[in-house]
């Protein structure tokens, strides 16, 4: 999809925000029990946790019978049984195998941090989570804007509308999901959804700085990992959070 046929699909919700500049409004929400209200990013948190937690129990066993592959084709080759071809493959399928555990495992550790963050803004007061979400999604989306809607900018970056790039076609796909993935407003939302959606803006804001980055002309790398991205995402998060709960702390 072009870029400015995206753009006009998310002006829906977007709009009030691109009025100001740099506004990031977002919608409000109004609590329907707990499901919409402050357990919606714990219980969300807890459902990545068990999820991330299966995977990793998966990749480890992943890991152990390519460990045990190995071996079989290195004793085979040592019996003049295999070739060294075969060797080679079992071994870069171990290695691949092993590093898939281990940002497996990155996954978990994140996930946990997440846990603990997201218990901690249940009594922090201020927004809820969904509207703190959706606040992130609109402020993104008005820094795309600028790009789309100043023609200064456009000239000056034409990468960030040209979806022939390959950093900004990741962007443009990861901007209709999270379009896809955002609820209605009123709608009532499980963890599981607001688990989707927030991994859907989290996409979206890395692929959004790979494609900035890459229209600017600097040197990028977005086979980094995600568990990497989620980390730094996270420590910012909970950072800020602290940073605004002693500030209120510290108001008369």
């Amino acid at each position: 999809m072009e870029p400015i046929l995206l753009l006009a699909a998310e002006l829906w919700w977007v709009a009030p925000a691109a009025a100001g500049a740099g506004a990031t409004g977002y919608a409000i929400v109004r609590r329907r029990g707990t499901v919409n209200g402050r357990r919606l990013g714990y219980d969300a948190a807890r459902f990545e946790l068990r999820r991330a937690q299966l995977d990793a129990r998966a990749a480890a066993d992943a890991a152990r019978v390519a460990r045990a592959d190995a071996a079989r084709v290195a004793a085979e080759r040592a019996a003049a049984r295999a070739d060294a071809a075969a060797l080679a493959s079992a071994r870069r399928a171990l290695r691949e195998a092993q590093l898939a555990s281990r940002a497996a495992v990155a996954r978990v550790k994140v996930s946990r941090v997440r846990v603990s963050t997201e218990r901690s803004a249940m009594t922090a007061g201020g927004m809820l989570p969904l509207e703190r979400l959706r606040a992130r999604h609109d402020a993104l989306l008005a820094r795309w804007m600028e790009y789309e809607t100043d023609a200064a900018r456009a000239i000056a970056f034409p990468g960030m509308s040209d979806g022939r790039q390959p950093a900004t076609a990741a962007f443009l796909a990861a901007l209709e999901r999270a379009r896809d993935a955002r609820p209605r407003p009123e709608s009532r939302v499980t963890a599981e959804e607001f688990a989707g959606y927030r991994a859907a803006v989290d996409d979206l804001e890395r692929t959004f700085d790979v494609a900035e980055r890459a229209a600017r002309g600097e040197q990028v790398h977005p086979e980094l990992p995600d568990a990497l991205w989620d980390a730094a995402r996270t420590f910012a998060i909970r950072t800020s959070d602290s940073v605004i709960a002693w500030t209120r702390k510290r108001r008369p």
